[in-house]
């Protein structure tokens, strides 16, 4: 977006316009159907013509596109996930190196997403992204300081750091693991008051990290560390390089250097051989740790990936079921925690107003996924994009009612 408004192109994010670029996910069954339905939709309005062009970038077409071409015809071109210049070139716009860094937000004004890697090394058997993504690669810590010292100037409030595997961050570049100094670094940005570290792998983890979380008040006491699952079996053929003992190694270790840190993680259920007995050890796990956050997902069988030549035996309505168990037993984890949370006072960024409530977080959420902080809009007057002290009145599983 950022390209084309500097070729003067009118350009708007999930508006209407007579030329439709749609940027797809090949990752899980449900994010390709959405992407597929969304291709399909904008086709329609071609045919009706609402739309002049409709192009397809991204993981999708990267993975598919043979299969896409031959399926969906009318599209006027797919693109791959490195294809950027000759997607603008085909927009009638070029492509700038200058502005490597710049770019249009979509998120809300207060917070930006800042990938910090790209690609992924890692086995894992269910798991498509390398064959979409390619292997890690770091962005340098120069470019990183240089593009969140433009987001600061835009507004910008709190970085989310993103990566396939940001704890392998610095790897290529520096000849080890830089994530401790990357953290440290961007802490020192004028206008940045928070930064989130998610998606970290628990193989390696650098301890030195936590050391920089605890001390830097800046960075969010926040880890999003996708774990997948718990049985030492299913981790195995996961190819995950880990273990149960390993796993509640390193949580303690979290929770011992960063004292009240929020931990979230993902899991995968119904994956190829998972017995009753491995998903009643997950769920007997899960009520012991106790994680703040918590997501989940059903496994989805994808072409080219170690487990696809694994017999996917699990039945779609025991993998549902087991979907539902999980996230109502979290739910009921969060309520207990979240009561905890009552006549406390927290340091809250308002995202929106919805209704007759400002919505906001504290430094233990992230946006879209998270708990939320809702504060009466009719006897306060907030903007969105600060920050505001507020005490915590009342909670429900996934909600914290405040008031400043």
């Amino acid at each position: 977006m950022g390209q084309l408004k500097s070729n003067n192109k009118n350009v708007v994010h999930e508006e209407d316009g007579n030329i439709v670029v749609i940027n797809t996910c090949g990752f899980i069954d449900n994010a390709k159907q959405q992407s597929i339905d969304t291709i399909l939709e904008n086709i329609q309005k071609k045919k009706d013509g609402y739309v002049d062009k409709v192009f397809v970038t991204g993981c999708l077409s990267e993975r598919y596109k043979p299969d896409l071409i031959k399926e969906i015809p009318d599209v006027d071109e797919y693109f791959g996930t490195t294809e950027m210049p000759s997607l603008l070139k085909h927009l009638g716009a070029d492509y700038k190196h200058e502005l490597i860094g710049e770019r249009l937000l979509t998120t809300p004004k207060n917070y930006a997403y800042l990938k910090i890697s790209e690609g992924c090394d890692r086995p894992c058997s269910f798991c498509a992204i390398p064959l979409m993504r390619g292997k890690h690669k770091s962005v340098s810590i120069e470019n990183l300081v240089s593009q969140a010292n433009i987001l600061a100037q835009k507004g910008i409030k709190e970085l989310i750091l993103i990566a396939q595997d940001s704890t392998y961050y610095g790897i290529d570049l520096y000849g080890k693991r830089t994530l401790s100094k990357l953290l440290k670094q961007l802490s020192d940005v004028e206008g940045i008051e928070w930064i989130r570290l998610h998606y970290a792998f628990p193989n390696g983890f650098p301890l030195d990290v936590l050391e920089v979380i605890k001390a830097e008040p800046k960075i969010c006491n926040y880890i999003d560390i996708p774990i997948q699952h718990i049985s030492d079996k299913i981790l195995k053929s996961m190819k995950r390089g880990s273990s149960m003992k390993k796993i509640n190694a390193l949580l303690n270790s979290f929770r011992d250097i960063v004292p009240g840190i929020a931990i979230r993680t993902t899991l995968i259920v119904g994956y190829p051989g998972e017995t009753d007995e491995d998903f009643e050890l997950l769920k007997s796990w899960l009520r012991e740790i106790k994680f703040d956050r918590l997501g989940c997902f059903t496994y989805s069988h994808e072409e080219n990936t170690g487990a696809y030549d694994l017999v996917d035996n699990v039945p779609e309505i025991v993998k549902n079921q087991r979907l539902n168990d999980i996230m109502e037993l979290q739910s009921q984890i969060s309520w207990e925690l979240n009561q905890n949370r009552v006549g406390q006072t927290f340091k809250v960024l308002i995202d929106r107003k919805r209704g007759n409530y400002y919505i906001g977080r504290t430094q233990f959420d992230s946006p879209d996924v998270d708990n939320e902080v809702l504060i009466d809009a009719k006897s306060n007057f907030l903007k969105v994009g600060e920050f505001v002290n507020a005490k915590i009145i009342d909670a429900s599983d996934f909600d914290l009612y405040a008031e400043v």
